[in-house]
């Protein structure tokens, strides 16, 4: 049976081509669809791949990972434009039932020269996931959505190198937007944690808050070594108003 990290490029590679066989891959009787701007089943999944393959799209995988039922990719996607996009596939038997996404323009270089994909892309340190992903979700719950920015240091290292296209690296810079104390006057308010997915060194957190005051998901890539985030992706998108969405399944 092909792995779930192979099992996702096979598919959305097929968003290239239009190519109907790659929507094998899903289970079409249980895919549940979680993207507020596609509708539900195997009927929007074969409207979905049509219409993107009339834009001669191309797909280029910076980083794909595995955990447990989940695989999920950080991935480019060129449809006449470019964008920063992070996939997340559930299977069941070496299908995929459920998938949610969170995809941004792509932009940058940032103020430190960092574009929003590149940088470090070796998977590590398997043994340690599990100390990673509940390192994670304490960060984000504590430091994050309960703004104790003091704690910062205990989880960030100094010298973080950021991908954020609207940031700078290290960990001053970080508390300096988190604290709303930027010249861009950004604000970010994380509310909820939906989900952290992790393999090794790298840790995925899916939540919900605003940006700016605006209703948005934030997918946060970690990269962790010698216990402290060293690397962060992120993609950020308005979550559209209920009355807009094309299926009932929520963003999360």
């Amino acid at each position: 049976m092909e792995t779930k990290r192979v099992l996702i490029q096979k598919f959305l590679k097929g968003l290239e081509t239009g190519d109907a066989m790659a929507a094998a891959v899903v289970n079409e009787d249980k895919y549940i669809q979680h993207n507020p701007q596609t509708h539900e089943g195997s009927e929007g999944i074969a409207e979905l791949f049509a219409r993107l393959s009339k834009t001669s799209p191309r797909v280029t995988f910076k980083r794909v990972f595995e955990d447990g039922d989940f695989a999920f990719a950080h991935i480019e996607y060129d449809f006449r434009s470019l964008r920063a996009a992070f996939e997340v596939f559930r299977f069941e038997d070496g299908k995929a039932v459920e998938h949610w996404d969170n995809i941004q323009p792509l932009r940058g270089p940032n103020l430190s020269g960092r574009g929003m994909q590149d940088g470090h892309t070796e998977i590590a340190d398997l043994e340690k996931t599990e100390e990673n992903r509940s390192t994670s979700r304490v960060f984000v719950t504590e430091v994050l959505i309960e703004r104790r920015f003091n704690r910062l240091a205990e989880f960030v290292a100094e010298d973080l190198k950021q991908h954020n296209p609207e940031m700078a690296d290290g960990i001053s810079a970080l508390k300096c937007v988190l604290e709303g104390r930027s010249a861009i006057n950004l604000v970010f308010a994380y509310e909820t944690s939906h989900r952290v997915l992790a393999e090794g060194n790298f840790v995925l957190c899916v939540c919900e808050g605003r940006r700016n005051g605006v209703h948005s998901s934030f997918y946060d890539l970690y990269r962790w070594d010698d216990d402290r985030i060293v690397e962060h992706w992120s993609t950020i998108e308005e979550i559209p108003p209920r009355e807009e969405w094309k299926n009932d399944n929520g963003k999360f």
